[in-house]
Formats: structure tokens, sequence, C-alpha cells
């Protein structure tokens, strides 16, 4: 059995976790959440070398949000993959098809975020706002989940993608994982902006002039994994990774 390490499907959960921190819909919006959930202002989290007590409140409050966000993720991964082993179970030769459908559909997705051709489906506002946080941990972690529910064309469809995969695996605990590798991949780096605010002002000035590439960049890649699930062969690709590298497994 492929190792974590082989494991092409991990790879690509947390790949598409960290792009969609990088998306046009969520790195600008950053620093606004940033002060929202933790209560300080922006100058002192601008401050180059802030002190242990703001550091403290910026990763209580950023890991309590990446935990809010996490648990929808999870869930939803959670419910896809027991879908999945529930129809491998009924209709074993259907998931062939349910592969194909969702290499279909990834292809899309990808196709929608490159800008080449715009899915009228995935367009249009869809984030919660949320006018008034609830005091302490608590509003943070409503916040997260609030921030989980809320979606952007440009973010929607990788989350989608990740949960096809998942869908495809026929394997209860499989979207658990994927899903939760997904989030630690949108969450490490909002933790770090959050630890290095300073710095991160300074990157995202630079990187934004970046954002489209990024978006082009995720679409190919989704379009490439889409057309690894309908030809069968993203099991391939994992399986061939085991071989070349025995020394991961």
């Amino acid at each position: 059995m492929p190792s974590i390490g082989t494991d092409v499907s991990v790879w690509i959960a947390l790949t598409a976790g960290i792009l969609s921190f990088f998306s046009p819909c969520v790195l600008p919006l950053i620093p606004s959440y940033l002060t929202y959930i933790t209560g300080l202002s922006f100058g002192q989290l601008q401050e180059a070398h802030p002190g242990a007590r703001v550091r403290l409140i910026v990763v209580a409050h950023s890991l309590t949000f990446i935990l809010g966000f996490s648990v929808v993720f999870i869930t939803l991964g959670g419910i896809v993959g027991l879908a999945s082993a529930n129809f491998q179970e009924h209709l074993r030769s259907g998931l062939v098809w349910v592969e194909r459908l969702g290499g279909l559909l990834i292809i899309l997705f990808g196709i929608h975020l490159t800008g080449l051709f715009h899915f009228g489906v995935l367009l249009g506002e869809k984030r919660v706002h949320l006018h008034d946080k609830p005091a302490g941990f608590f509003g943070t972690f409503i916040v997260g989940l609030a921030f989980a529910a809320g979606w952007t064309p440009c973010i929607g469809p990788i989350l989608a993608s990740i949960l096809m995969i998942a869908a495809t695996s026929g394997q209860a605990g499989r979207g658990l994982w994927l899903l939760t590798v997904y989030s630690v991949g949108l969450g490490i780096p909002f933790l770090i902006a959050g630890l290095l605010f300073h710095q991160f002002l300074g990157f995202f000035q630079n990187f934004r002039r970046h954002i489209r590439l990024t978006e082009i960049f995720t679409g190919a890649l989704l379009v490439a994994v889409g057309l690894l699930l309908l030809f069968g062969k993203l099991g391939w690709l994992t399986t061939q990774l085991y071989q070349w590298l025995p020394m991961q497994g």
C-alpha cells in the first residue's frame, strides 16, 4: 500500500490548500480577518517585533479560526468518503463512472479558474458576512465556520475538486484524511501570516501582481488532475511513485 509520501492525492490536497490561501478571494482578506478575529489593531499586528502577548493572541485565535473552518471541511470530506464507500459496496462497477464524472467536473473547474471560460453556476458572491463577532475564542471559532461556509467562485472549485477525488476513492476514511490535509495546507500559511504580519504585508504588496498567474496555475493543475481521474491514471501514478521511491514506504 502506498505511503503518505508517495500518495499523489495527499500532495494534491496539500497543494490545493496552499493555493487556496493565495487565491484572489482569500489572500487580500487576510489582514482584515486577522484584525477581526484577534481584536488587535492593525498597528499592533504591523509591528516588526511584536511582544509575546501579541504573538500569543495571534497564535491562539489563528488556531481557533483554523479549527473552525477545518471542522466544516473535514465533515464534508467524511460525508463524501462515507457515501463513496457505501456506493462501492452496492455498485462496485459504478465507481469507475463516478471517477470519470469526477474527472470531467474537475477539468471544468480548472477551465473556470484559468479564465478560458466561465461557468455561470460558479459565479456570484457567496461569502458569509459576520458583522458582529461573538466575544472570545467561541466567536473566532464561529468566524472560522462562516469562512468555510461562504465561498466565492475562485476557491469553491478547488475544494470541490478535492471532494471529487475523495468521492472516487470508495473508502470511508479517505475523505476525512484528504480534507484534513487540505485544511492543513490552508491553515499553515494563515498562521505564518499572523506571526509574521509585518513581513506578510511586504510580501503581499509584491505578490498581488502575480495572483492572476497563481489562479491560472491552479486551474491548469486541476485540469491535469481531472485528466488523470478521467482516464483512471491517478491511482496508477501513485503506484509508480511508490515503486520509484521505495525508501519512502
